[in-house]
């Protein structure tokens, strides 16, 4: 456990502005893992996730004295994320993701491995074609587990619009789904 694990994301980004920049990887460390998942869900894509991801906490790192501590710093680099992904859908438009194998774990029962691998991919063709607006809060709210306040402060949204995107979402969702059994 290093000395900076007990502290607040918003303590961490202190020490970092004032006089420890390698505190910064602390940030790293807690962040990384959640947003390459997040960027994945809206780009679909490891590799393009992973560089929005990349390009996201560099811009952090060198706006970290405009984040402003009276906030969440989630929200606040989720936003920086959320937006390099965004510019990487509209740059790459028209590539098609790539779908890579899953790795099944050996200790694990490969029947129930290969069922949920099945649904996950069932869940992420109906998530791909579903539109961007609609995406990204059911992405941040059922996969993310962030609040509708965060994601209210993710996406620049009003706290009503969040929720009414969100019930949108699952019906279009359910809708797609259904739609891909046939």
């Amino acid at each position: 456990m290093n000395k900076f694990s007990k502290l607040t994301d918003e303590q961490v980004v202190e020490i970092v502005r004032t006089n420890n920049k390698e505190a910064y990887a602390e940030i790293i460390k807690r962040y990384q893992k959640k947003l390459l998942r997040y960027a994945n869900y809206l780009l679909g894509d490891e590799h393009a996730a992973a560089d929005a991801v990349q390009e996201g906490f560099i811009k952090s790192y060198i706006n970290l004295n405009g984040f402003n501590s009276r906030k969440k710093f989630s929200s606040w680099i989720y936003r920086i994320v959320h937006n390099q992904a965004l510019n990487a859908v509209y740059k790459n438009r028209r590539q098609q993701p790539l779908n890579e194998a899953i790795i099944i774990d050996d200790k694990s029962n490969i029947e129930e491995t290969l069922i949920k691998k099945e649904l996950l991919m069932h869940t992420q063709s109906c998530l791909e074609k579903m539109p961007i607006i609609y995406k990204e809060p059911l992405s941040l709210f059922y996969l993310e587990e962030k609040s509708y306040e965060e994601i209210s402060d993710i996406l620049r949204l009003p706290l009503g619009t969040v929720g009414t995107r969100i019930n949108r979402a699952k019906a279009i969702m359910k809708k797609l789904c259904q739609e891909n059994q046939k």
